[in-house]
């Protein structure tokens, strides 16, 4: 039987990629994204569709169309990026990146925790630039607050859920040519999730709650 793979904001850039390399690897893919994609449609087993994360009653119907199914992998992925300049500071995009990258992944775990068993993995889609250590250039405060924030709910989950068999990796993609950054960057999508799926496959309980670059490098935190 195969294993099944849940991820949000699979419709497009990392997301896709994801769901492209673990089709391709036998798993069952299940795609939760507010609006599919032709490319996800081909390659999912099924798209739950108009699905905003931030939103109690969405996370709550996707759930109940997830009820009964064995998750073996579930990738938080849905983000936001956009910047605040000192001296231009706006709190409301702030609490927007807040909710999409932090809250929304802890929630939809929180959510899916009757799907997950013993050996279930749970990844987070995370940034360096949640690194507190790695900060070296200052800016971005919402986006390296908001993922600072889901770095340290994934390290509480690996905790939390460890005595269940179920272990949690917090993932760095690297600086990937996606929409989100205007298709800058250093590493296209395939090449970062080939990466992601190498780590998430060498995840076990004994390295759960570590924080990696897609390319095998342990972040600091």
């Amino acid at each position: 039987m195969a294993k099944l793979a849940v991820i949000t904001g699979a419709n497009r850039g990392i997301g896709l990629a994801l769901a492209k390399q673990l089709s391709a690897k036998g798993y069952e893919v299940i795609g939760i994204c507010r609006e599919s994609s032709t490319e996800l449609e081909g390659l999912a087993a099924r798209v739950i569709t108009g699905i905003d994360v931030t939103d109690q009653a969405c996370i709550e119907r996707a759930a109940t169309e997830l009820k009964g199914k064995q998750i073996d992998l579930l990738i938080n992925n849905a983000g936001l990026l956009d910047d605040n300049v000192l001296g231009s500071i706006e709190l409301d995009s702030i609490r927007a990146m807040m909710e999409i990258n932090a809250y929304a992944p802890l929630k939809v775990t929180e959510a899916l925790l009757p799907n997950l068993a013993s050996g279930s993995k749970v990844a987070l889609i995370t940034s360096r630039m949640g690194s507190i250590a790695d900060n070296t250039s200052g800016g971005r405060y919402g986006y390296r607050a908001s993922k600072a924030a889901l770095n340290a709910f994934g390290k509480s989950l690996a905790v939390d859920l460890a005595p269940q068999g179920i272990s949690v990796v917090i993932l760095h993609p690297g600086y990937v040519a996606t929409r989100m950054v205007g298709y800058r960057g250093m590493i296209e999508p395939d090449d970062s999730a080939r990466g992601l799926v190498e780590r998430i496959e060498g995840l076990s309980l004994q390295n759960s709650g570590s924080f990696w670059h897609s390319n095998g490098e342990e972040l600091p935190w």
